[in-house]
């Protein structure tokens, strides 16, 4: 039964990586899979649960969690080979243009949801792997406690930044200055104590910004 499952999942993240279908449709999946589509009701009640494994499995493949738990090794370099893990996806800056095109076109430039689902999946499984490897350091005691969901929503944001300057003209970096930038960005998270502003301080900041120096 396990075989048969795992031969779904490989049939959807076939479909999806070959750019065939970014929603995978059931009749498509379960013709790829060699299987019925009840069979693949049977273990994938929705198509969300599909996409789910899939990205799940995409992610166990391509992004291990390196030497994360290795406390041999400093954590802020730790911590940056994890990262860059994430862009490793992104490629050359032939492939990031291609990457970001596309993205654009289906998220951004459309009215068409299709792909949506397995858009959102990839969100959260990066995110829920960044919070991973923040929590392992913090239990370590590499880092103080803090706003998990903060800390990596910045790091993500330092990814985005790094892979959309892979598809802009003159503007990717030399992979040993990435590598510097994602360690700096591991090193700020941490150093310091991530904590969520509460609405009621955000708004005294906003009333009440920071003196400049004169």
């Amino acid at each position: 039964m396990r075989d048969t499952r795992a031969r779904i999942i490989e049939a959807a993240r076939e479909i999806l990586v070959d750019g065939t279908d970014s929603r995978p449709s059931v009749r498509a999946v379960a013709a790829r899979a060699g299987v019925g589509a009840s069979t693949l009701r049977h273990h994938f009640r929705t198509q969300h649960d599909l996409v789910d494994a899939v990205m799940e499995s995409i992610y166990s493949r391509a992004m291990p969690d390196l030497r994360i738990g290795d406390a041999s090794v400093p954590a802020d370099l730790r911590l940056a080979e994890c990262l860059s893990s994430l862009l490793t996806p992104v490629g050359s800056p032939e492939q990031a243009q291609q990457m970001w095109r596309q993205l654009f076109r289906t998220f951004v430039d459309s009215d068409e949801r299709a792909g949506w689902p397995a858009y959102t999946a990839l969100v959260r499984h990066t995110r829920e792997r960044v919070e991973s490897w923040l929590a392992t350091l913090e239990q370590e005691g590499a880092m103080p406690a803090g706003d998990q969901r903060l800390r990596a929503r910045y790091l993500l944001i330092v990814l985005d930044g790094l892979a959309v300057a892979r598809a802009l003209p003159g503007t990717a970096l030399a992979p040993q200055d990435e590598a510097s930038v994602l360690r700096a960005a591991a090193g700020t998270i941490l150093r310091e104590p991530w904590t969520q502003v509460s609405s009621a301080n955000a708004a005294d900041v906003a009333k009440d910004p920071p003196a400049q120096a004169s």
